[in-house]
């Protein structure tokens, strides 16, 4: 087979698809003479709320400041402990960080998600929150999570930042708790053109708190309740997010049928096929194969042409950032084997049969 250059991720197909729109939206927007704080940045809230069916939507820079004004919002800080998994990107952790609570980790289960079975053996009296992660897209295993949150009285806060509309039990992540968090990076499902977030919740005064403090703390021009922070969604990105969450349905079945593929395609024993947890939708923002041979296998398909990226290649309990934890190599084993097998391996939307053809043949034949 003739020898192909595939990355392992591609934004510029995604835009050619509905390529007219996107730049007929962006005219739009920059003829309106409104940039911050506008009517795109409303209608995107409303449409996203509807979308993954919150009360409440509200449009921030990123998808770290979601998360970290998250647990501002809830009062959680200092001497506070918030339960996270420890296979997550850094951000997760920052959020809680950034409030000074402290992390405590949580070992994944065989989906990438956390375990809830472990979730009682770290419990203390300073523990106020769980922060799930829908990882790699897969929505969690949220009715014994719930349950342990409720029977604790503590708060819940999940990080959707790559599983946009995925769902469990026919529940769209991000409703489940107090705050959703998203993140519209370009590389998610629902990418913007650069930076952008959100958060949804199903409560007022949690939504009410979160559009003051996005805006310097101020609920009208120079009047100001809380000491903020400037965190807005641009009108130009929740324009172009309107355009693309309009189309999510249909980028999300192209995704699906691309990973069925896959996992209907892919057949080496020395490789390990992701699952999807029975009541649980995956929207599959990353395809994840896991190998005890992992950098062989990428330096193999390198040599072919095929692009692969390793998430996570360090948790972040064993990141400099964190050592101050005092959280040693070997305290989070499942964690740590996965960082060391894991393997995203090429997935688009607008990728072609000859691609997936290509990759599946190479990762046979490994």
């Amino acid at each position: 087979m003739e020898k192909m250059k595939i990355m392992p991720n591609r934004l510029d197909r995604g835009f050619q698809m509905y390529q007219k729109e996107f730049e007929k939206k962006a005219l739009e927007v920059l003829r309106s003479g409104w940039y911050v704080l506008g009517k795109e940045v409303s209608s995107f809230e409303e449409e996203f709320a509807e979308y993954v069916g919150a009360g409440h939507c509200i449009g921030l820079a990123s998808g770290l400041d979601a998360l970290w004004i998250a647990f501002r919002i809830l009062g959680i800080g200092a001497g506070d402990e918030v339960l996270v998994q420890g296979n997550t990107y850094i951000a997760s952790v920052m959020g809680i960080t950034m409030n000074g609570a402290t992390p405590v980790f949580v070992e994944p289960d065989e989906y990438y998600n956390m375990d809830a079975s472990r979730l009682e053996e770290k419990l203390t009296s300073r523990t106020k929150a769980v922060l799930v992660v829908h990882l790699y897209g897969q929505a969690s295993n949220m009715p014994p999570i719930l349950e342990f949150c409720r029977r604790h009285n503590l708060r819940l806060v999940e990080d959707c930042a790559q599983s946009h509309g995925a769902e469990f039990g026919g529940q769209t992540t991000g409703t489940f708790g107090d705050i959703g968090c998203f993140s519209f990076y370009p590389s998610k499902n629902l990418g913007a053109f650069g930076d952008a977030g959100a958060i949804v919740t199903n409560d007022a005064k949690i939504a009410e708190d979160v559009r003051v403090f996005r805006n310097y703390g101020s609920e009208k021009r120079y009047y100001n309740r809380v000491v903020g922070t400037n965190s807005r969604l641009d009108e130009l990105q929740a324009g172009l997010l309107r355009v693309r969450l309009s189309h999510l349905d249909e980028l999300a079945e192209e995704k699906k049928r691309i990973c069925e593929t896959y996992l209907k395609g892919i057949h080496n024993s020395r490789i390990q096929l992701p699952q999807i947890r029975e009541g649980a939708t995956h929207i599959w923002h990353q395809f994840v194969i896991r190998t005890q041979e992992r950098d062989e296998l990428m330096k193999y398909l390198e040599e072919r042409g095929i692009g692969t990226i390793i998430h996570y290649p360090i948790p972040p309990h064993m990141s400099e950032a964190y050592r101050y934890l005092g959280i040693r190599e070997g305290m989070l084993p499942v964690t740590e084997q996965y960082a060391r097998t894991v393997l995203s391996i090429p997935l688009y939307n607008g990728m072609t049969d000859e691609e997936q053809d290509y990759v599946m043949e190479a990762i046979n034949a490994f």
